[in-house]
């Protein structure tokens, strides 16, 4: 019982309410994002990425490529993305907006193959692409990419520009309640493995994101890109009081003390 008490009281401690079997309710955006980024020490906000075809009035619709926006959204600003503002042809392709016809695919081919350099041949291009999960094609009208303390819209998943450490804290929250590792894809496009991979999985996601990506957008060589589809959310910050990747206090006896 004891156990139990403290736990709703640093329950209290972060403003949160709990119904009696662990739903957190009444907990805003805004006071969900303070609490990742004083437990953890964010450097960046967590971004909240939502695929809405309703018409979104706040955030910035202007040409812009989507690895871009998660940059200067983690910076602060608010973006809505749609076919007609998306200026890279695989940011489009990856979040949905468009597919590949069969006349640009030799083009692709070429470009990863020769241009970009990523991948060293038309075969490992292939495996790339049909091993991956499916992109979202057709999902949704628009992608809107907002830090979590300013979304006006429930998240689909919420993104952590964040260091190997805290990437590990994330992780460990994550799977703090089930112990299950979520299955990960690794390589592809910032888009893909940041966005799109969580959207279709419903998995949580750590990525290096794509080369490219990072030399072009100048993210910092320490990030890491976390991606937690927000169903989820709860369940990491109900792990917090009672986790030591949160702030509970690890307890190590003696014997396994190196």
């Amino acid at each position: 019982m004891k156990s139990f008490l403290t736990f709703i009281f640093q329950i209290k401690l972060y403003n949160i309410k709990i119904l009696k079997f662990g739903v957190i309710i009444g907990m805003k955006f805004s006071e969900q994002s303070d609490l990742f980024k004083s437990v953890l020490g964010l450097r960046y906000e967590p971004l909240a990425i939502s695929f809405t075809n309703e018409e979104v009035s706040s955030g910035k619709y202007e040409k812009t490529a989507i690895c871009h926006a998660l940059k200067r959204s983690a910076e602060g600003e608010c973006f809505v993305i749609d076919e007609n503002v998306s200026t890279c042809p695989g940011g489009s392709r990856f979040c949905g907006f468009t597919e590949i016809k069969s006349e640009q695919k030799r083009r692709l081919q070429w470009f990863l193959t020769k241009g970009e350099k990523l991948t060293s041949s038309i075969v490992s291009f292939e495996r790339m692409q049909t091993l991956a999960t499916p992109p979202p094609t057709g999902l949704a009208d628009r992608i809107v990419i907002c830090p979590l303390d300013k979304t006006d819209i429930r998240p689909d998943i919420v993104l952590f520009l964040c260091n190997a450490e805290q990437a590990c804290r994330l992780i460990t929250l994550d799977t703090y309640w089930d112990g299950v590792s979520p299955k990960q894809e690794i390589i592809g496009s910032l888009c893909h493995t940041a966005i799109s991979y969580s959207i279709m999985t419903g998995l949580t996601n750590l990525s290096m994101g794509d080369w490219t990506a990072r030399r072009n957008q100048k993210f910092d060589s320490d990030i890491l890109f976390l991606s937690v589809p927000y169903e989820r959310i709860n369940n990491l910050i109900m792990a917090i009081p009672k986790c030591s990747a949160g702030d509970a206090e690890a307890v190590i006896p003696e014997e396994f003390q190196g």
